[in-house]
């Protein structure tokens, strides 16, 4: 039950936006909704979706409402917002989703569910939900990459009760449907993808398994004692140091400097140890060749020989 209240208690601010907000206040007119409503509908909506089961605890724990309050929204939700998109399960003792549900209030994407669970979401969202006429900004959003609820979930439940995982994996070396077993520690998002940290019994080490090639449906097995404290990678914690290309002119060093608000020319960024590349990926620094041009590169790393132990080969 802890585990369960530490990845459901979450800000207002990281709940995620609504998809058809328009559409929705015009069909329901007749009921002026308040946007603390609003979040709960889209919790009740992302958790019964993603994890497969929903409870009054979700709501009491996420936004300090009694129980009375939350089976009211949930019960609002199910016969008002979304008809039919839940059924209560006495053997789940939750709610769960129904063959015919559809979102209504969320986009259905998987990344709304990661990013809850991460809690890594904007205060933009809250503040849309709110109707603020905030205008001259955009943010670039990267393609979301097709991930099935039935994956979230046995991953979800692996992970939190550290047990085997039967899957069929691909990748683009070896795209034909591959039997493993893993045993999943955390979900991981790099900035472009999600991504699973597991153990795998096939390779006899720690790998990362991106979400969106898992196919069929897996199957959740008995306890495993690979958990995350055995991931040496992952427990880690390595510093990245990087500087101003060395092949600008002062002027400009200074200029990037301060960009990245640098002390006495270096910036330090912690991460851990399987981490590494994904960090530098986000940096758009390349760790195997230099860019040509300098004003191009722009960083570059200063403690190569301290994180190349973590390098992907």
């Amino acid at each position: 039950m802890a585990r369960e209240q530490l990845t459901t208690r979450v800000s207002f601010a990281k709940l995620p936006v609504l998809c058809n907000q328009e559409n929705f206040i015009n069909n329901h007119k007749q009921w002026p909704i308040r946007w603390d409503l609003l979040l709960r509908y889209r919790l009740i909506e992302i958790i019964s979706l993603w994890e497969g089961r929903l409870t009054t605890n979700h709501l009491c724990n996420t936004f300090g409402i009694g129980r009375q309050q939350a089976s009211k929204d949930i019960n609002t939700y199910n016969d008002s917002i979304a008809p039919g998109n839940l059924q209560y399960d006495k053997y789940l003792k939750g709610y769960k989703p129904t063959a015919q549900f559809t979102p209504a209030v969320t986009l259905g994407n998987a990344d709304e569910y990661l990013h809850l669970l991460n809690r890594n979401n904007e205060l933009s969202d809250t503040f849309d939900s709110l109707g603020l006429q905030v205008a001259n900004t955009e943010v670039l959003a990267v393609p979301v990459r097709n991930i099935k609820p039935e994956i979230i979930r046995a991953i979800v439940t692996a992970a939190r009760q550290q047990k085997r995982l039967d899957v069929d994996y691909v990748s683009v070396h070896n795209p034909n449907h591959e039997g493993r077993i893993i045993v999943p520690h955390t979900i991981v998002y790099t900035g472009l993808r999600w991504h699973v940290r597991a153990w795998c019994e096939k390779n006899q080490s720690y790998r990362d398994f991106v979400l969106s090639r898992f196919r069929g449906l897996p199957d959740i097995m008995d306890l495993s004692d690979h958990g995350m404290d055995g991931d040496t990678a992952w427990n880690t914690k390595v510093t990245i140091k990087i500087k101003p290309d060395t092949r600008l002119a002062k002027e400009q060093r200074a200029v990037i400097a301060r960009d990245y608000g640098m002390k006495n020319g270096v910036l330090k960024i912690p991460t851990r140890g399987s981490l590494v590349h994904y960090a530098l990926k986000q940096l758009q620094i390349d760790d195997k060749v230099l860019q040509g041009k300098p004003s191009a590169q722009q960083v570059v790393i200063s403690n190569f020989d301290a994180i190349k132990p973590w390098l992907f080969d």
